[in-house]
């Protein structure tokens, strides 16, 4: 393999590290937002195992992209400096990035989905309501009729 090659191969697993580090702070962040007796909160451990084996496997997609799948040396110091890069320089913009998209993106699908929730609800709502005084008045007629004929005779 050539210098150049291998220079290339190296700034893709920076690079895949940037990315590690991005989506498991991803995942750290998410579990910090949810409740303390939260379902999520209680299965953290797992989740970040699960994420660092999803990096694990990118990063072996990425070696198998540029290198056929081989290993080398400097590949794990090379992914160390993805992670550290991310933590002192590209953190705050990927957070800002994250934040955006929660604010563009995500809140708008969210309410909307409510919106068309609130919609459903509404008119099963009225349709009851309108079942509910239609019946009333053969409601009444049975109460009236049962509670008559199932009321003991004096002797």
């Amino acid at each position: 393999m050539s210098i150049s090659g291998q220079f290339v191969s190296l700034l893709a697993m920076i690079g895949s590290g940037i990315i590690a580090g991005a989506f498991m702070d991803m995942i750290g962040t998410g579990i910090a937002q949810t409740g303390k007796s939260s379902a999520v909160r209680r299965v953290s451990g797992w989740l970040e195992g699960a994420g660092w084996l999803l990096a694990g496997c990118f990063a072996f997609a990425v070696l198998f992209e540029f290198r056929a799948g081989e290993w080398r040396m400097y590949d794990p110091l090379a992914q160390l400096a993805g992670l550290l890069l991310y933590a002192s320089l590209f953190h705050r913009p990927f957070r800002l990035i994250g934040r955006l998209a929660v604010l563009l993106f995500i809140r708008p699908i969210v309410w909307l989905i409510r919106l068309i929730a609130w919609g459903i609800r509404s008119v099963f709502r009225i349709l009851f309501a309108v079942v509910y005084v239609l019946i009333g008045p053969f409601r009444y007629l049975y109460r009236r009729l049962v509670n008559f004929r199932f009321k003991k005779k004096p002797e």
